[in-house]
């Protein structure tokens, strides 16, 4: 009566046994590593992204408006 959110669990069951059947279950924590560096390194350029526009925006505002005004 669940329908497919009751079955839910068997179903991720079922894809982690054909994940560990086609990766092999030697590779899966060199993969599980690689996929934390990638998202921390992702992490990482979204929160220096937003400040380097930041910091660079004003600084070149501030340098051509300095140099307009003389």
């Amino acid at each position: 009566m669940g329908g497919f959110f009751g079955n839910a669990a068997s179903h991720w069951w079922i894809i982690l046994i054909i994940v560990v059947l086609i990766f092999g279950a030697a590779k899966l924590p060199a993969l599980a590593r690689s996929i934390g560096q990638s998202v921390n390194i992702l992490k990482k350029e979204v929160k220096n992204d937003g400040s380097k526009d930041d910091a660079a925006g004003s600084g070149t505002d501030d340098s051509t408006t300095s140099t307009d005004r003389k």
